[in-house]
């Protein structure tokens, strides 16, 4: 849901209504809601013209916007959501659920399911 929340924090960045950056892109103001709630899923062009609208790039509305890999001399890295960089951040700061995550985050995230319920 990270595109829709983006798309959300750059809209409201920028000033705009729903209906306002519906009419800079020709939809309505329920198709913007949609986006950003994940209930509709923009075509292709319709998300280049959101990009484009909101003045943010495509990773950034991807999730893409921080490099977790990046060695000088290698032609590799890998971009993550600022929004996962958190979590790993505050995994790691609880070891024994960090721990359990990493031995078996199948069965972890099902507990921790459970126990929410």
């Amino acid at each position: 849901m990270i595109i829709g929340e983006r798309i959300k924090q750059a809209r409201l960045e920028k000033g705009l209504t729903q209906e306002k950056l519906g009419n800079l892109i020709g939809v309505s103001k329920v198709s913007v809601c949609g986006y950003e709630t994940g209930n509709r899923t923009p075509t292709m062009a319709m998300f280049l013209k959101l990009s484009e609208s909101l003045n943010v790039s495509v990773d950034y509305m991807l999730g893409n916007d921080v490099m977790a890999v990046s060695e000088e001399g290698e032609s590799y890295n890998v971009s993550i959501a600022k929004e996962d960089l958190e979590i790993i951040k505050e995994l790691k700061n609880n070891r024994e659920l960090y721990n359990m995550l990493c031995s078996d985050a199948r069965r972890t995230i099902q507990l921790i399911i459970r126990k929410l319920k």
